[in-house]
């Protein structure tokens, strides 16, 4: 199983946009220098008053499916 980790800081009015649907994918920068696009529901549960701030990690499955998302 594939792991990449980011850091993702959003504010909660850029995500107002994905939220809306005035947007669905979010582009983050991995770490390793890989950039990913990634539905912006995945991210719903880790939004605060102040937006979505952390660390993360993403574990794919080999086909690539997104098998978990969690804020480290």
């Amino acid at each position: 199983m594939a792991r990449i980790t980011f850091t993702l800081n959003m504010s909660s009015d850029d995500y107002l946009h994905y939220y809306r649907g005035a947007a669905a994918w979010i582009r983050i920068v991995a770490d390793n220098g890989q950039t990913l696009k990634l539905p912006a529901g995945n991210f719903r549960k880790f939004l605060t008053h102040s937006g979505i701030h952390g660390r993360f990690m993403i574990e794919f499955d080999e086909n690539y499916k997104l098998v978990n998302l969690t804020k480290l």
